[in-house]
């Protein structure tokens, strides 16, 4: 078997860790933070998501902290108008093989990350930042920033939008600024009144911005996200923004919303970044995988999902690969890439022409969304959704 070193400790890092270690591979996980931690916001997890994660072994260690949500609705911003809803309940979960569901970002990764604690297969190496790489005819030999090195039969690139394994790999340059600022909060569930308590992911579309709330945190926390379309041109991450900052900036959003926008406190902000799809994200015994393979806007809710499906094929395909490890990340990629190259577009396209549209354009959006039954959302979505489409076993 191989002994694998990952760049990268999140969520994509320990899930391909978990995936590598159950075909008995060694691995090593180098995490440029000095404690495996994970922060952040609520994300969304489709039923793929779930179907990775029951292929990894973690389903019910997420399953028991995530919410289950009854429906994706489409709300118009402005006039508070129900534009469409897409039930998630029984039949969307017969449909597609598993739930959809909203998490805390550390609901996701605590249950991943107690699986490696637990596998003797699996070594965590905090404050090791991967800086560069080197191949040769054994392997490949990881160096960090403090002067260390880690060799090993393969090196997986988990380490985000600006992974410097990218940046030796595919030499693509710093990522795209999408000129989107998205503004977050999380709330205590306590300070939201009661009628508001929605079990939905509810986004409420605007001229150029969106405001999108669902509960997280096992019900114990709402989580909210404002995006507005800036231009901003400058990369920004966590940055705090002030209340009246953001109220202002989305002053034309409707009652109902606006009490639930007026609700968040400590709000910090992002630009959104992504890169344009690539072809060739493998070089002989070094791959990428999630956000250093395929960044992608948050619009398609599927950058986590993303991230769980590579580790399950990297697994599969590396399965039976200490004799060939380039081929097996050549096919690895070969499978992965045209799937999430698809996405990357579709988060892009959302973004600027179903988000964000106004005047006559967002009212033929509207009379577009209203115009599809359940069985036509259903169908939208079967390809991105779908549970089993992106195993390599078909």
């Amino acid at each position: 078997m191989a002994h694998a070193l990952i760049a990268g400790g999140g969520i994509g890092g320990l899930a391909t860790a978990v995936s590598l270690a159950q075909r008995g591979h060694r691995v090593t996980v180098l995490e440029r933070r000095d404690a495996f931690t994970e922060m952040g916001a609520g994300i969304q997890l489709g039923p793929n998501a779930f179907h990775a994660l029951d292929l990894l072994g973690v389903s019910r260690g997420v399953r028991d902290r995530a919410v289950f949500t009854d429906e994706l609705r489409f709300m118009d911003g402005i006039t508070s108008e129900t534009v469409v809803t897409m039930p998630l309940t029984e039949c969307y979960r017969r449909r597609f093989g598993n739930p959809y569901a909203v998490v805390q970002r550390v609901d996701l990764y605590e249950p991943l990350l107690s699986v490696c604690r637990a596998v003797d297969g699996i070594k965590l190496v905090p404050g090791a930042f991967v800086q560069s790489y080197a191949q040769h005819l054994a392997g490949v030999t990881a160096s960090t920033a403090d002067g260390r090195t880690f060799t090993g039969d393969l090196l997986v690139g988990a380490d985000g939008i600006r992974s410097a394994v990218r940046a030796q790999l595919v030499g693509d340059g710093a990522p795209r600024v999408s000129g989107h600022t998205i503004y977050r909060s999380v709330i205590p569930i306590e300070s939201v009144p009661e009628d508001l308590r929605w079990n939905a992911v509810t986004l409420w579309a605007g001229p150029k911005w969106h405001f999108v709330h669902y509960i997280i945190g096992s019900g114990r926390h709402l989580n909210l996200a404002a995006t507005l379309d800036d231009s901003a041109r400058e990369p920004v991450a966590g940055r705090p923004a002030a209340r009246d900052l953001v109220l202002h900036r989305f002053r034309e959003l409707n009652h109902t919303a606006r009490q639930l926008l007026e609700l968040g406190r400590d709000w910090r902000e992002w630009v959104l970044c992504d890169r344009d799809p690539v072809d060739v994200w493998s070089d002989g015994r070094v791959t990428l995988m999630g956000d250093a393979a395929h960044p992608m806007l948050q619009y398609a809710a599927q950058g986590a999902c993303q991230a769980l499906e590579d580790a399950v094929v990297l697994g599969e395909v590396l399965a039976d690969a200490a004799d060939d490890v380039p081929r097996c990340l050549g096919e690895y990629n070969a499978e992965r890439r045209e799937r999430t190259a698809r996405i990357q577009l579709l988060a892009r396209e959302m973004g600027e022409q179903l988000y964000h549209p106004a005047g006559e354009a967002a009212l033929a959006r509207n009379a577009m969304l209203r115009s599809l039954g359940e069985d036509d959302l259903y169908k939208q979505v079967a390809w991105l959704h779908g549970a089993r489409h992106f195993t390599t076993a078909g």
